[in-house]
C-alpha cells in the first residue's frame, strides 16, 4: 500500500496564504529596519489581512521565525527579532499617541 505524504499545516499556509504579498527576499535582508518597513508596506497594501498592518506584519514575521527554527543563522535570527521589536515599538508609539490625543480632546472639548 502506497504511503500518502501529508503536508504540514504550516507548509500549506506558506504555499497558499494570500494574507500578505511580501516583497521578494524580505527575510534575507540584514537591516532590521528595512525588514520591518517592508513588512509594514506589504501589510498596508494587502486587502486580505484580518487585522491592522502592525499586527499582520508581526504575525507574518513570527510565523517565519518559528517555521525557520534552527535553520536560521544567529545573525539572521537577531536581525529578524530586532525587526519584530521595531514593529512592536512602532505600534506602541502610535497607541500612546492616540491615547494622548484622546485624553487632550476629552479635557479640551468634552467630546467623549
Amino acid at each position: 500500500m502506497a504511503e500518502i505524504k501529508r503536508k504540514k499545516w504550516s507548509q500549506r499556509v506558506t504555499e497558499s496564504s494570500r494574507a500578505l504579498e511580501l516583497e521578494p527576499g524580505v527575510f534575507t535582508l540584514e537591516n532590521p529596519r528595512e525588514i520591518a518597513m517592508s513588512l509594514k508596506r506589504s501589510a498596508e497594501c494587502s486587502k486580505h489581512r484580518k487585522s491592522d498592518p502592525f499586527h499582520s506584519a508581526t504575525s507574518v514575521l513570527t510565523f517565519y521565525i518559528n517555521r525557520a527554527g534552527k535553520k536560521l543563522s544567529v545573525k539572521q535570527r537577531k536581525s529578524l527579532e530586532a525587526a519584530k521589536k521595531s514593529i512592536t515599538g512602532a505600534l506602541w508609539r502610535i497607541k500612546l499617541l492616540f491615547f494622548k490625543v484622546k485624553e487632550t480632546c476629552h479635557v479640551a472639548c468634552a467630546c467623549y
